[in-house]
Order: C-alpha cells, then sequence, then structure tokens
C-alpha cells in the first residue's frame, strides 16, 4: 500500500518584514535552517479545498501569485489549470528549500520569493492575474518539534514561521500579566484567559518556560480535563501565541490591502481560512470592498453608495465536501472565500474596522 501524506494548513501567520528576495533551485538555506526536514513521510502534499478554489477561479490564465507557498500544492495546480506564470512567496526558508527538488521542471514558469504576502504587491512587475492565499502552516511544519508549534510534541517554544525576531518563549517570558490575558482572550477566543496568564507568570517566576510541553502542561492544569472527542486543553494557547508572535491579524489586513493593489481589473482572489477569528476578517474585508456592508442599526444614518472595488463570486464561504473530509478530517473548519477585482481605484482599510483586535503587544513579539 502506497501512503499519502495529507496537508492541511493550520491558522498561523507567521512572517518577515523586509524586501522579498527571489530563491533559485538549490540556494543555500539562512542561518539556522535546517537542510533535512524532518517530516515522517516524503510523500506528495494535497492542499484543502483545491479542487473547489480552480472551479471558482476558473478560468485560470496569466500571472498568479500564490502569498502561501508551502509544499507548493496551490501552485502545482494553478500551473496545471494554465496559469502561463506562477510567483510563489513564503516566508519560511525551508518552505522554498524543500521545493528545489521540483520547481526547475517549470523553467521560468515559476519564480520563488522569500517574503510575505503583505507585501506582495512588490513582488511582480505588472498587475497580477489572481492571488491565492492559504492562511495556515502546513501539517509538514507542525510535525517538525523542533519548530515549536505543536502542544503534542516537546521542542524548543518557538512558533516562529520566518525562523526569525522574537520567539513564542520571549513572549511567554517577558510578556506581562494584562498582556497575556488580552492576547490569550482576544486572538485564541480563551475564555480562561486570566487564569492561565497567571499560571504562566507563576511558573517563569520559579524558572524560564522554554519548551512547548512545558506550556502545554501548564495551560492543561488551569482547565478540565478534555472529554472524548474535545480538543487539547492547550488548543486556543497555542494557537494565539502563535498569532501573536507573529503578528498575524495585522499581516492578514495588510495582505489584503496589498492583494487589492496588485490585481489587475478582473483579477481573482481566493482566500482559504482555518479558524472564524481570520475569517472575519476575510469576510469583513470583502463585504467593505464589495459594496455588501451589512446595515446592522436601521436607524442609523443610511451610508453613501460606494464603488465596488470586488464583485463577491462567492456570497457565502465555501466548505469541503464530504469526499474531501473522509481523506482529511482536519479539513472540517476550512473556508474560501472569492471575489473579482474591479476597475475602482484601491482603497486602504483600517484594520480595526475589519475586526482586527486592537491590542499593545511587547515591542519584542513584533517584526
Amino acid at each position: 500500500m502506497t501512503m499519502m501524506m495529507v496537508s492541511i494548513r493550520w491558522p498561523l501567520w507567521g512572517v518577515r518584514r523586509g524586501a522579498g528576495k527571489a530563491m533559485t533551485p538549490g540556494a543555500a538555506l539562512p542561518d539556522g535552517a535546517s537542510s533535512s526536514p524532518t517530516t515522517p513521510d516524503r510523500a506528495p502534499h494535497v492542499p484543502v479545498l483545491l479542487t473547489p478554489l480552480l472551479v471558482a477561479v476558473a478560468p485560470v490564465s496569466g500571472t498568479w501569485l500564490d502569498g502561501t507557498f508551502g509544499a507548493g500544492g496551490y501552485t502545482k495546480g494553478l500551473l496545471a489549470a494554465g496559469a502561463g506564470r506562477v510567483i510563489g512567496v513564503d516566508r519560511d526558508p525551508l518552505a522554498l528549500q524543500m521545493a528545489a527538488s521540483w520547481a526547475g521542471d517549470h523553467g521560468d514558469r515559476l519564480r520563488l520569493v522569500a517574503g510575505n504576502f503583505s507585501e506582495l504587491d512588490s513582488y511582480s512587475d505588472e498587475p497580477l492575474d489572481g492571488i491565492v492565499l492559504d492562511l495556515g502552516v502546513s501539517s509538514m511544519q507542525l510535525d517538525q518539534a523542533e519548530r515549536g508549534f505543536s502542544f503534542q510534541k516537546d521542542g524548543p517554544l518557538d512558533m516562529r514561521m520566518s525562523q526569525e525576531g522574537a520567539s513564542a518563549a520571549d513572549l511567554v517570558n517577558t510578556a506581562d500579566e494584562a498582556v497575556l490575558t488580552d492576547i490569550l482572550y482576544h486572538y485564541g477566543e480563551e475564555h480562561a484567559s486570566r487564569r492561565i496568564a497567571r499560571a504562566i507568570v507563576a511558573a517563569r517566576s520559579v524558572a524560564p518556560i522554554t519548551t512547548t510541553l512545558q506550556l502545554a502542561e501548564i495551560v492543561s492544569k488551569c482547565l478540565p480535563r478534555p472529554k472524548p472527542g474535545q480538543s487539547h486543553p492547550a488548543t486556543r494557547s497555542f494557537q494565539a501565541i502563535r498569532i501573536a508572535v507573529n503578528t498575524e491579524f495585522s499581516e492578514l489586513a495588510e495582505g489584503l490591502m496589498a492583494a487589492e493593489r496588485a490585481l489587475k481589473p478582473g483579477g481573482k482572489l481566493a482566500v482559504v481560512t482555518f479558524h472564524s477569528l481570520e475569517d472575519r476578517i476575510v469576510k469583513r474585508f470583502l463585504q467593505l470592498a464589495s459594496g455588501h456592508e451589512a446595515q446592522s442599526n436601521r436607524y442609523a444614518p443610511a451610508r453613501a453608495d460606494t464603488t465596488a472595488r470586488f464583485t463577491l463570486v462567492t456570497r457565502r464561504a465555501v466548505g469541503p465536501d464530504e469526499a474531501e473530509l473522509a481523506a482529511n478530517p482536519r479539513a472540517r473548519s476550512a473556508k474560501l472565500r472569492v471575489a473579482i477585482r474591479t476597475e475602482a481605484p484601491a482603497k486602504a482599510v483600517n484594520p480595526a474596522d475589519l475586526g482586527v483586535p486592537q491590542l499593545s503587544l511587547p515591542k519584542k513579539g513584533r517584526r
């Protein structure tokens, strides 16, 4: 029997500020990056919602940008569907290094860039025909204990997608209790945020918290034992800390605005999300940009008509069908939203209007 690893993207938007750098197959890795991935299997990875995404953006042609390249699943799908050229962007140097074995097969149809999608409008000299954003970290990265994303594998408390800047350990060991409480509550929707933050501060006063299992144990002791079928007690806390370390939500807002600037009229934007917080931001952005903002208060003054900058392709988010769920149950939380750029000028949006939590994070934790 042939075993196939199914890769999904988990909620994580770690990014690196700064200009992108083109990568050629076989290029050397930055200092500190491993050239031998510790994934248990080298079999092909299958991206979530690829088929409905390709259906929604058909026909595929011209130049596309894959802002979260990962294992290259969406890029391969776009190239096979008819894209003339794809620019693959990723902040994780390991992802680009792993593509070296096959990227050259596509010649000049594929260009890899080390960067982040919040600046994706700077990676092409011409307006783009389409952009794909898959808001998550792949299972192959979760499988690497040394990356520090998993509460089920012991490793250094890292969580940095770019492998640069301040780590989760820096945040957990230096942030004030009030800041930790806000992070856990607003980024993880953790209702026991005060209790967990207090426990973290108490534990680090005895000894620094340096490993994933240390943190997972501290969190677990603050919560009831999970019932069968329930998620691990540390799930929400780890999500929240990942978001804070990698400034995910502010980068998401910037990335959506960069996509609006980068797309040509008729260009297509496809975004796959994995949890309600990030999906809410994407949904709100597309509502505002397409002129479909809901009037929450009927007594409020009517809003002035605005010129739509996007036309919605998917009025409601598209989820995985039964066949995909059967093959990959982890895909159950994935949602796809697609819109088409109009000729209206791009417009900046206040992240607060998208529902991005406005927290005062430690400067050391931002990049």
